[in-house]
């Protein structure tokens, strides 16, 4: 008997009238096919508005009906898609994949493998209809269901047709009833064939002949047409009570413009268009929680004015991506809402934490795995405590598998207890679920109180990894095998159960549930291009072409696909057609770092649809300087605040005003005083240490002249990055390190005080030794061995050149010293009372003293991994190293100076500094000619030093700590949050 068909655009009653039939035949027991299981209980309760009660009837989705037609005992042999999963990986061991085979070797391959199989599967596609390998995989995967008796997913519905086509008992004439179906699998195809040779089948489908938005169902339009006998029922368009602006976007939507009005003039899509009238907004942001953000503002002014949470759906292409930002903005703003995707059981904190430690143990994984563990509330350990662990492993730099738990076990003073415990169990599937009791029962504990929400998502989380562990078992009953690895993965790709429908909750759907949701309000996002129409990625192991000439071979099996652009099309028009009272459509005008981003071409779409100057009017946009509302919008009073505290930085009075209809008076003046708090040092606990501070470092002294901000921070608060790295710092402690073993050892190695011209290689090699040495003899971090060999090829380089400008320079002092520390309980006895300034002394340490080994004179030498600083610089900058220097050379060991040096290790080796003039021929020559400086000058600039760091040490006596940056902050300094000091 033909198939009867319901035919009609969005909200022209298909539905309601298919219902309506269902209804009518109740009492022969009809059955109604939905989507998916949400839909079930959507129907069961617009059904149950319509009649009182229903005693008869059967509502499902099209996996329930052919588990219904299907032979008896076959869903209980159906594999589950874990094990599916298993099962594929299996024959792709045991075949020849020819140009697969690389592919093959990663598990990216299997979800593409099952899809192609199933369609192939349900199409009736014969191995010996396709090329080589596929043909083999699909024929060793089809002896191996058979020789463990069991079946698939395609295999069972491909079952069930052959079943309701050959056995009379498969169906018992009950009327069928479908809807929500815009392309069937060639399995429901054949399901439908063959019910409606046997039974009254009623289709709804939304089709209008001749428009764009349904060009993706032409041929499903075309098929159920035929399969039909034209006992087609035309439904006309009708508003469904929606506004007038939301049914005009159903009629033009991706039309043509057409002629209207006299002849000559513009086609226009928006001629006649009725007044948006609050039906339709646009909201436009920079950064996915700027949208985010307006999109919650919006729910809200939704609730306020009574639109029920249940009544409003909120459309995601791509739900995985904005599940995280989407969660924080609406639990922000304290919006009811439930995501009906099923979160990943490794997105949940019970399955993180599990597969964190698993990875780390089973897959070699990494110092970020056991810590994400060691930091969750399943450890057993104090968060502190791990945070310290951590903190002290990766300011080592500490990666390595190994060091990693020998250094951790050493930090903690135990072994860490859930590894014993996954270590002393039995198998992979046995040694995960002991380990997730264990975790639970230490979360459970007393002494670590958790939430009930908390609670509940473990339970969920729990539920599903059982589920999934037991289809792992079942896979090795079957005599399959399961490794670790197998274990992780399927966890990993696991998922808890979605949310079902709440009346109570704003609804966070993707774009196929939202087909046959209707909604007061509906929001779209990821209205970016390349985010809605969403890219379309060819099958790599059956293309598009070859589906259509397996099609052409046998015209009714159901392989191709609709045209992707089409279909998004179609998409997006059932999103838009869902609501009643309001359209939202939202996107990110660029992204986060403030990339622009392009619409999507539907955001156009819909934009011509309406005069420009009602769609500026609906549009709502905040660029990515708005870091907060404008006062009058501001959603929630976390934002209301933060709106006045941007207010009173411009407009104090006003801000004041603000702040005291809310209450906030106070809040505002401990804000607005923020800016114009003193930075004196008024502790005093801290002045008295300052004040009996007897020894200052010079290189302190010179921080603090440079800015006493950055001073304070630097030396008083100390603040540390937690990842060691090799940086600037690093580098200069090793190469100091390296030039202090080759100086002091060439009188050992080659036999001389410096460097002769004509052993200079032989040197080198010396030189490369010490580097060596130097690097290996560093403990404080551990470097990988590409880091290492980076650092050590860097190192071999500078110091090579910086030593060959040495020679080159000629010099005729002898380096006699080196690292020679004084004012510190490090330094020889003799040296540690320090340079004298007054009542305090300064201590420091000089990299080198060269002297003349005729005479009492000598020079000192500071590296430097910068530019060396001039003698004009040094007095105008007021640098202290090398004058200091100077000055304890002379009072401390007895030397009488020539010269104080910076030595630049990199880029053009500069040698700058103090040089006195009167020793230019016989001591110090060939440097440059502007550093040399008559005695009265030289010691000018010496004293000069000797007394901005008394000042200074005065100023940090006083506690006196200013916003003093020397020619304004520096680009380089990251210190200015800390300082707050207002950069350009």
């Amino acid at each position: 008997m033909p198939l009867r068909l319901l035919l009609g655009p969005a909200n022209a009653g298909k539905v309601e009238r298919l219902l309506d039939l269902f209804v009518e035949s109740l009492e022969v027991n009809a059955h109604l096919v939905v989507p998916n299981r949400r839909d079930v209980e959507s129907a069961e309760h617009e059904l149950l508005g319509r009649v009182p009660c229903m005693f008869g009837g059967w509502i499902g989705t099209f996996d329930d009906l052919f588990s219904l037609v299907a032979p008896p005992g076959a869903r209980s042999r159906q594999l589950s898609d874990a094990q599916q999963r298993l099962l594929l990986r299996e024959t792709l061991r045991r075949t020849d994949l020819g140009e697969y085979a690389a592919s093959a070797r990663h598990d990216g391959l299997l979800d593409p493998l099952g899809a192609t199989l199933a369609d192939i599967e349900t199409a009736h596609v014969e191995p010996a209809e396709l090329s080589t390998p596929l043909a083999a995989i699909q024929q060793a995967y089809r002896e191996r269901l058979s020789q463990l008796g069991i079946t698939d997913r395609s295999q069972l519905q491909g079952d069930a047709v052959d079943r309701l086509q050959s056995d009379r008992a498969a169906w018992d004439g009950a009327p069928v009833f479908a809807y929500g179906f815009e392309d069937l699998t060639g399995a429901q195809w054949g399901l439908l064939e063959a019910l409606a040779a046997r039974t009254d089948v009623t289709v709804s489908l939304p089709y209008e002949p001749g428009r764009r938005a349904f060009a993706a169902l032409g041929r499903m339009a075309g098929d159920l047409a035929n399969l039909s006998r034209d006992n087609a029922e035309r439904l006309q368009p009708s508003e469904w009570g929606q506004k007038a602006a939301l049914a005009h976007v159903e009629r033009r939507l991706f039309e043509d413009p057409v002629e209207l009005g006299e002849a000559g003039s513009a086609p226009s899509l928006s001629q006649g268009a009725p007044p948006i009238d609050g039906a339709i907004g646009l909201l436009e942001a920079a950064g996915t929680r700027a949208v985010l953000e307006l999109v919650a503002a919006e729910l809200g002014q939704l609730l306020e004015q009574g639109v029920e949470p249940g009544r409003i759906a909120v459309v995601c292409p791509d739900v995985e991506r904005v599940r995280r930002p989407l969660e924080f903005v609406f639990r922000a703003f304290d919006l009811p809402f439930a995501i009906e995707q099923g979160e990943r059981f490794s997105s949940t904190p019970l399955g993180r934490a599990l597969v964190r430690l698993l990875r780390y143990e089973w897959l070699e994984g990494s110092r970020g795995d056991l810590f994400g563990f060691l930091r969750s509330r399943y450890s057993g350990l104090a968060r502190a405590r791990v945070d310290f662990v951590e903190g002290r492993l990766r300011g080592r730099m500490i990666r390595q598998r190994e060091r990693v738990e020998e250094q951790t076990i050493h930090h903690l003073g135990s072994s860490v207890e859930a590894l014993d415990v996954l270590r002393e169990a039995g198998g992979p599937v046995d040694a995960a679920r002991v380990l997730s009791a264990y975790m639970l029962s230490v979360a459970s504990d007393t002494s670590h109180p958790v939430a009930s929400v908390a609670l509940e998502r473990d339970i969920a989380a729990q539920q599903t990894l059982t589920r999934t562990l037991d289809d792992l078992e079942g896979w090795s009953a079957l005599g399959g095998t399961v490794e670790a690895r197998d274990v992780v993965a399927a966890l990993e790709r696991a998922r808890l159960r979605g949310v079902r429908n709440d009346p109570d909750r704003i609804a966070v759907i993707d774009l196929l549930r939202a087909r046959t949701r209707r909604a007061d309000a509906v929001v779209v996002l990821g209205m970016e291009e390349g985010a809605f129409p969403r890219r379309s990625v060819d099958d790599p192991l059956l293309g598009e072409a070859r589906r259509r000439e397996l099609e052409e071979a046998m015209p009714r099996r159901r392989l191709s696909r609709p045209d992707p652009l089409a279909w998004e099309r179609y998409l997006f028009y059932s999103v838009c057609t869902r609501a009643r009272n309001r359209l939202v459509l939202a996107r990110e005008a660029a992204t986060d770092d403030g990339r622009p981003l392009e619409p999507s071409p539907f955001w156009d779409d819909v934009r011509v649809l309406f005069p420009q100057r009602e769609i500026e009017a609906a549009t709502q946009r905040r660029p990515l300087s708005a870091l907060s509302w404008p006062i009058e919008r501001a959603p929630t009073l976390r934002e209301q605040l933060r709106s006045i505290a941007a207010v009173a930085r411009d407009d104090p009075p006003a801000a004041r005003a603000l702040a005291a209809t809310k209450g906030w008076a106070r809040r505002i003046d401990r804000a607005l005083t923020a800016f114009d708090r003193s930075t004196e040092i008024r502790s005093d606990a801290a002045l008295a240490r300052f004040r009996e501070q007897s020894t200052f470092s010079v290189t302190d002294l010179e921080l603090f002249g440079d800015c006493s901000s950055l001073w304070f921070i630097d030396r008083c608060l100390s603040p540390r990055e937690i990842d060691a790295k090799v940086d600037a710092r690093l580098r200069g402690s090793i190469a100091h390190q390296a030039l202090y073993r080759f100086y002091a050892g060439l009188p050992k190695q080659l036999g001389v005080d410096q460097v002769p011209a004509e052993r200079l290689e032989e040197a080198i090699v010396f030189l490369l030794e010490c580097v060596s040495d130097a690097l290996s003899g560093q403990s404080r971090i551990d470097l990988s061995e590409l880091e290492r060999l980076e650092l050590e090829s860097g190192l071999r380089r500078d110091l090579e050149q910086f030593v060959r400008s040495d020679v080159a320079l000629g010099l005729p002092l002898v380096p006699r010293r080196f690292e020679v520390a004084f004012g510190s309980d490090r330094a020889p006895a003799e040296l540690q009372r320090g340079l004298q300034l007054g009542d305090f002394s300064v201590s420091g340490k000089i990299d080198r003293i060269d002297v003349d080994p005729f005479s009492a004179y000598g020079m000192v030498h500071d590296y430097k991994s910068g530019r060396a600083h001039t003698a004009a610089r040094i007095e105008a900058d007021g640098r202290l190293q090398i004058p200091l220097y100077v000055l304890a050379l002379r009072d401390l060991l007895g030397i009488e100076p020539v010269a104080g040096l910076y030595r630049s290790l990199s880029g053009e080796r500069e040698a700058r500094g103090l040089l006195r003039a009167d020793h230019k021929d016989d001591l110090v020559p060939g440097l440059s000619s502007r550093d040399y400086l008559v005695d009265d000058e030289f010691w000018a600039i010496v004293d000069g030093a000797a007394d901005r760091a008394r000042a200074a040490v005065s100023r940090i006596r006083e506690g006196s700590v200013r916003h003093d940056p020397r020619d304004g902050c520096p680009s380089w300094c990251d210190r200015w949050s800390m300082c707050r000091i207002e950069r350009p």
